[in-house]
């Protein structure tokens, strides 16, 4: 093995720099774009808006949102006013909706159709094609982000000293699994039609949930739907955050 170069750390401390201010640069221009698609939409070939697609981008976002808002207040406490049951109250509370929300990131992957279409729409099927698929990546984007978050966090309550945190097995089973339970969410709003607020009314939630799943068709179909959805978001997070795990450990070792 070659030795690195005297360069070699610092280039790897500048790629990891670039690679903190590009990603989340990306994401947030993607999902710009996917809103800028909508209206242009309904600006240019003078058609309505289409405010599910408009509905969905916000709840899409809305989990990352929670994470920065609850990462704020945690902040404020500290800085403000130090408080240990404060500060537990505010991660309780932004944790509690960060999770019910966290499947409306990936929902408007089902958004991959052309329901919205008309025989006569003046709106050219290129256009639409470009924007539903806009649409799709975003939600597997914000998807992505999102794990990231449960990955990082857990590795730095477990590990927090480890020189290669993202080394281990048992932070990738947990993204998985997390992946898996995004996936359920999805299914769950597509085809049960559950939002999450209607866990607010557990009584009738399990008896929709129960209905539901008693037809063994909805169940097989409920399985193979999260088994083929977690496969795909699996392997766009392996292409997303691999590389990023990769470099991080690069920058931890002090290597190229």
């Amino acid at each position: 093995m070659l030795p690195a170069s005297p360069r070699g750390p610092r280039c790897t401390r500048a790629a990891w720099g670039a690679m903190n201010l590009l990603l989340p640069l990306g994401v947030v221009l993607l999902n710009v774009y996917a809103l800028v698609l909508v209206l242009l939409r309904a600006a240019v070939f003078r058609v309505p808006v289409y405010r599910p697609m408009l509905l969905n981008i916000g709840l899409s976002v809305a989990p990352a949102a929670v994470v920065l808002v609850t990462a704020a207040s945690a902040f404020g406490v500290v800085t403000l006013a130090p408080n240990q049951f404060l500060m537990f109250a505010v991660l309780a509370v932004g944790g509690v909706v960060w999770v019910l929300l966290l499947p409306n990131a990936g929902y408007l992957i089902t958004e991959l159709n052309f329901s919205h279409r008309h025989v006569d729409d003046p709106v050219p099927l290129w256009y639409d094609i470009v924007a539903v698929l806009t649409l799709a990546l975003s939600g597997v984007v914000n998807t992505l982000v999102n794990v990231l978050v449960v990955q990082v966090g857990y590795v730095l309550i477990v590990r927090p000293n480890d020189d290669a945190p993202l080394a281990h097995a048992d932070s990738w089973l947990l993204a998985l699994a997390t992946l898996l339970l995004v996936t359920l969410g999805i299914y769950l709003g597509r085809y049960v039609r559950f939002n999450s607020w209607d866990l607010l009314h557990p009584r009738s939630f399990a008896g929709k949930l129960f209905s539901h799943f008693r037809e063994r068709r909805n169940l097989a179909t409920a399985g193979a739907f999260c088994l083929l959805h977690t496969a795909f978001l699996a392997i766009f997070y392996l292409i997303v955050v691999g590389p990023v795990a990769a470099l991080l450990e690069n920058v931890s070792a002090g290597a190229v």
